[in-house]
């Protein structure tokens, strides 16, 4: 089974059944995944803005959450001063450097629909 690490770009956009939905589970499916910590924490981030745009929609998309939360995935931890450094080289934000970090860091690809973030990934 591939490993890849997964960003919050893919995983929001399946769990919260936006419009890249079904591309984002036919890169997740039947793979092995990895992220950072962070990576609950941004889609409750975006659950939390989806629900108050969408309060009437609050049990679905706390629903989903949980689910995308409860998958198997494996949690990693990063180096933060690694990360500060990596974000400052590829002038990208700590957080996708911390989903950077780990794809380096396993030596495994990095997925994401983030164009900015997959370029620095090469």
């Amino acid at each position: 089974m591939p490993a890849k690490v997964v960003d919050a770009s893919v995983m929001a956009a399946w769990c919260f059944r936006e419009p890249r939905a079904h591309e984002a589970l036919e890169i997740i499916k039947s793979c092995e995944l990895f992220a950072p910590f962070l990576l609950a924490l941004e889609l409750t981030s975006i659950a939390r803005k989806k629900v108050i745009a969408y309060p009437d929609k609050t049990t679905v998309l706390s629903e989903a959450l949980r689910l995308a939360i409860t998958l198997p995935i494996q949690w990693c931890e990063v180096d933060h001063l690694a990360v500060l450094h990596l974000a400052l080289e590829k002038n990208i934000t700590t957080y996708d450097a911390c989903y950077l970090y780990v794809s380096r860091d396993l030596g495994i690809p990095l997925v994401t629909f983030d164009e900015h973030l997959a370029k620095s990934a090469m």
